[in-house]
């Protein structure tokens, strides 16, 4: 595999290789020193056509652990703003010859297109591309759950190698029609063994979502009467919405009644669910503050992991010895 574009392009194997080198690069940063000289010599380009904090930073310090060096693009302040196609971006890239792009984009396919239309010969890693795909943060979600719930545990505390997620429960909740993170993390939770309910308004579920690996409630009380172990709340995605002309729900507070991890639910938890979250979190509507500050969350854990899931993917795609097929 040459490309990183869709978490549905994973085997188990590949994932199960992806989630241990992760977990292998997690313990280097606990040193004094957390640099490694795998990348040293390469150069890779992180191209933000869409605002972004955790993704964009994580990718960044994840090559520099690897001793990369970073180019970071971003469509504001450039050229693009003047008119400036993504064909004549990435063959500007390929002349200044750039060991690898790291693309996030509007729009759906984009990364796909960068990887396939020849207008660029390095690897390219989707880092979210419209409401299609995730995959790195679908990744980092299951290095965090592989943690937390994984059956069998080394010594240390982490999973053994090739462990998957037989038997796990994950309840995504919120607006999965626009998530690229919850059409991600359907594809490599089913692949690692988990099982997915998904929960949203009928309003917020995509067309034919009934054909996807995962169960389809509306209910979220009942849902989380389940006791899945780990419950994942999605962002309300406002610049989506307000693009396609509103109107999915009523108001924020019915929402927030109805799908938000509010106060009464957080204290009705089973003890074993985990709370998850992809960032940015919106308090007081997907989830209240009680929620997202407890012990029961990850959501911070989770980050901290996608520094070393990117490191990863980054030196399976990228190192000589990497060999991510």
């Amino acid at each position: 595999m040459k490309h990183l574009l869709s978490a549905a392009d994973l085997s188990l194997e590949q994932a199960l290789k992806i989630l241990d080198t992760a977990e292998a690069m997690a313990s280097t940063q606990s040193r004094e020193v957390k640099k490694l000289p795998t990348l040293r010599g390469k150069t890779v380009v992180n191209l933000f056509f869409e605002d972004s904090t955790r993704t964009r930073i994580c990718f960044e310090t994840a090559a520099k652990r690897l001793s990369a060096d970073v180019i970071n693009f971003s469509a504001k302040g450039s050229s693009v703003s003047k008119g400036e196609s993504l064909k004549d971006t990435a063959l500007t890239l390929q002349a200044m010859r750039v060991d690898g792009a790291v693309i996030r984009h509007s729009s759906s396919g984009a990364p796909y297109r960068l990887a396939n239309a020849g207008w660029s010969h390095v690897p390219v890693l989707n880092a979210g591309d419209g409401n299609h795909q995730h995959p790195t943060q679908a990744l980092l979600d299951a290095m965090t759950l592989r943690r937390h719930y994984a059956p069998s545990l080394g010594d240390d505390g982490t999973p053994a190698p090739g462990s998957g997620l037989d038997g796990a429960h994950v309840v995504i909740v919120g607006d999965i029609l626009h998530s690229r993170v919850a059409r991600s993390n359907v594809d490599l939770l089913h692949t690692l063994g988990a099982k997915v309910t998904l929960v949203g308004p009928p309003t917020l579920m995509p067309v034919g979502v009934e054909g996807w690996n995962a169960s389809i409630s509306y209910d979220f009380d009942a849902a989380l009467a389940t006791e899945p172990d780990a419950v994942m709340m999605l962002r309300i995605q406002n610049e989506r919405m307000s693009a396609a002309g509103g109107g999915y729900f009523p108001s924020p507070g019915e929402y927030h009644r109805a799908y938000g991890l509010n106060k009464s639910r957080f204290q009705a938890l089973h003890p074993k669910t985990g709370i998850m979250h992809p960032g940015p979190m919106n308090r007081g509507m997907e989830i209240c503050a009680e929620a997202a500050d407890s012990s029961k969350s990850v959501v911070v854990e989770q980050v901290g992991n996608g520094v070393s899931v990117r490191m990863a993917c980054l030196y399976l795609l990228l190192a000589p010895e990497g060999g991510l097929l």
